[in-house]
Order: structure tokens, then sequence, then C-alpha cells
């Protein structure tokens, strides 16, 4: 009698360790496309020169365009009033473009959004540095710079030269700024 129920519970604690290491093997290649999914990709030879070519309109109606940047170090952040880390970093964004002042990295906020949303928002929460509309196309300049997702935030640092030498897909923090004023 003992020996039939050492062997149901041999097979339970095996049907366990099975399932066990079949949710751990899941979970690895979950992450790992999680992972993957959020990485910057390869941006299109063209894109950086297509960025420098945009023209925008800022809320106030006014036309930007990013090439009156060009020649300094230019972080652009595309963002959203509907996406919380978005507006989670922006206070911190609009903190590091006014500690950059006019000799550092200038920042530009590019919103993928409705226009009255982001006035909106801009009427609740004003921020130093320019802002622009990014609604027509905005997604598809991102998948061009390698967000292929079109996830946001999607934060892109140009170089003097008008290089890109800094990407990330998701909410930015303090030491990605630091870390970036570096290579800036």
């Amino acid at each position: 009698m003992t020996d039939s129920v050492d062997a149901g519970q041999n097979t339970s604690s095996r049907r366990r360790g099975l399932t066990l290491g079949v949710a751990a093997i899941a979970a690895l290649a979950g992450g790992g496309l999680a992972w993957w999914r959020l990485q910057p990709h390869d941006v299109l030879p063209e894109a950086e020169a297509q960025l420098w070519q945009q023209r925008f309109i800022a809320p106030d109606g006014a036309a930007l365009t990013l090439e009156r940047w060009r020649g300094k170090p230019l972080l652009v952040n595309f963002w959203a009033t509907w996406c919380p880390p978005c507006v989670r970093e922006l206070p911190m964004l609009d903190a590091f473009s006014a500690q950059q002042d006019q000799h550092g990295i200038q920042v530009i906020g590019l919103a993928v959004d409705k226009p009255e949303a982001v006035q909106r928002f801009l009427g609740r929460l004003p921020l130093r540095f320019p802002v622009a509309l990014a609604v027509e196309g905005g997604l598809g300049l991102t998948r061009s710079l390698g967000n292929l997702q079109g996830g946001l935030p999607f934060t892109v640092l140009l170089g003097a030269d008008g290089r890109i030498q800094q990407r990330k897909i998701g909410e930015l923090t303090t030491e990605d700024l630091a870390s970036w004023s570096k290579k800036g």
C-alpha cells in the first residue's frame, strides 16, 4: 500500500517540477521578447536627414524646424498627454533643459497628440523648452529612428554633428540624462 502512495507522490512531484520548469522557460522567453521589443533597432539610413528637415507646428501655431538647432547637441523627446511615463518625465526634462541653458544640450518635446490636449496640458504644466506637435507622421518618424513598436516616450540625443548619439524607448531617468550630457 505504501508503494502506491509513494508512486503517486513521485508522479505528482514530477508534474509539479515539469510545470514549474515550463513556466520558468515561458517567463524567460516572454521577458526576452519584451526586452527585444523595447530596444531601439537600426535607424533607417535617411532618418537622420529627414529628422533635421522636419517642420512642426507649436501649440501656438508657430512653425518650428529642428534645423535651427543644428550644430548643437539636441535631445528630442516624443511624448503624449495620455502616456503616464511621458507625463512623469516631463518635469525632469524641464529641469534638465533649464540646467543646460543655451550652452549645453538643447531640448525639444514633440507631442504625438491632439493639439487641444497639448494646449490644455501645457496650461497646467508649462515647460521651458520648446514643444511642437508631431501628430501627422510622428509615430512614423519614431519608427524610422528605430522605435519599431512606436512606444512612448521615445527620446533621441543628436550630437552637435547632427548624428544620433543615444536613443531610449521608455521613461528617462536622471542617470540617463547625466550619462547623455557627458556624450552630447
